[in-house]
């Protein structure tokens, strides 16, 4: 079977991964059928590039995603594009569309910030004064 999966690419403690169509008894690193795209996770925001007309082929063939490769194609949009192929949608104006995506950044929701002593110690105080009347 056919796996749409990263590729682990760059220097040690320096990853960036390439988007492959690989068969799915083959290493990760091993052979692959065709390559897809990149991601890289240190960017920042990362940076996901995709070969749509390409990727769509491929799952328009049966070949499966990873879990992380569904969970980024699901961030780019290119999912949705798939089920809307599947269900009788030009291909052409499905390019069209994701040319235009690519063409705007994706920027993924920020983290919440970590909380600091401070900020736990404020909470902690709040939660107290808010106990103390009651009792």
């Amino acid at each position: 079977m056919v796996r749409i999966r990263l590729r682990r690419a760059g220097a040690r403690n320096k990853p960036s991964y390439r988007m492959v169509a690989a068969d799915q008894d083959c290493a990760r690193d091993g052979r692959f059928l065709e390559v897809l795209g990149h991601y890289n996770p240190r960017d920042e925001p990362a940076t996901i590039v995709v070969d749509e007309a390409r990727m769509l082929h491929w799952l328009g063939k049966g070949a499966q995603p990873s879990d992380t490769m569904a969970r980024l194609l699901g961030v780019v949009g290119t999912m949705k594009r798939f089920d809307r192929l599947k269900a009788g949608e030009a291909l052409e104006a499905l390019l069209a569309e994701a040319a235009l995506a690519a063409a705007q950044p994706t920027v993924p929701a920020p983290r919440a910030p970590r909380p600091t002593k401070k900020t736990k110690a404020a909470a902690a105080a709040a939660v107290a004064a808010a106990a103390a009347p009651a009792a």
